[in-house]
């Protein structure tokens, strides 16, 4: 067998992280096909000219981020990898679905006026019992349930939403073109059981775990746009923060005692 050189990786990287990424990098690539077997260690070993120590903490690595699966007595086989959503950015979930080389698609469950409950007025700076406009959709990756979602508007903005189309599937566009446009959110990520009404566009069973994010949007002017409460499944996404030493992320921790929405 040819041996590989690992000619695109950086030279003072370990040679388990150079395998890592060489490795992801075929599967991302669809060299390495879902549902393929992965070479053996004795393969990748001759191919790559090493030893088994950083064969076996690169394959390590991918098992745990689900990549592959299998181990302990079953060939390992490549796994169709959960796309990550990066908060960095104001990206749509269809332009976030594209980037990431996916299909999306959405169903409207329904939109409509209802009086703010507690939690959503004070996230939109209104009076409980005002007039808001809320927007139910179920969010697709390549025809499969990934997000079930519920985004609340004041009424002056919400209105918009009444006669909006959404054959593309993006909001942020909607309020774009009437001049409303987010600069800064406000997320928090915890864990949920998924509510019957969760449970039956998401295609679980109720009380099943998902990844909610409730976010609250705001203008330029500090004037709100929207909240939303997101309900993902965890094998169709993951959630991505990135910080650096001159602009750090600040992580606050919060206790999740925010009620189910009906």
């Amino acid at each position: 067998m040819t041996t590989c050189t690992l000619t695109n990786m950086t030279a003072n990287q370990p040679l388990h992280m150079q395998l890592y990424e060489e490795m992801a990098k075929r599967i991302q690539s669809g060299a390495w096909e879902t549902g393929d077997r992965v070479p053996s260690e004795k393969s990748l070993i001759a191919e790559f000219g090493t030893s088994r120590g950083p064969v076996r903490q690169a394959l390590a690595a991918l098992r745990a981020e689900g990549v592959i699966t299998g181990g302990r007595g079953a060939p390992p086989r490549v796994q169709r990898a959960v796309p990550s959503q990066s908060f960095g950015t104001f990206l749509s979930f269809t332009e976030w679905a594209k980037s990431a080389g996916f299909v999306p698609g959405q169903q409207v469950v329904e939109v409509a006026k209802r009086p703010a409950t507690e939690h959503v007025a004070r996230e939109l700076r209104v009076t409980p019992d005002d007039t808001i406009v809320e927007v139910v959709r179920l969010r697709t990756l390549d025809g499969e349930p990934a997000l079930f979602e519920r985004t609340s508007f004041a009424y002056a903005i919400g209105v918009h939403m009444l006669t909006a189309t959404f054959d593309e599937g993006s909001i942020y566009q909607t309020l774009a073109l009437h001049g409303h446009i987010p600069t800064r959110a406000r997320h928090v990520i915890d864990a949920v059981a998924a509510h019957p009404l969760d449970a039956e566009w998401l295609r679980v069973s109720p009380g099943s775990p998902l990844l909610r994010a409730r976010r609250t949007s705001t203008a330029e002017d500090g004037s709100v746009i929207e909240c939303a409460d997101d309900r993902y499944l965890p094998s169709m996404t993951t959630f991505a923060l990135e910080n650096t030493a001159a602009h750090r992320t600040h992580l606050i921790r919060e206790s999740a005692n925010e009620p189910n929405p009906q």
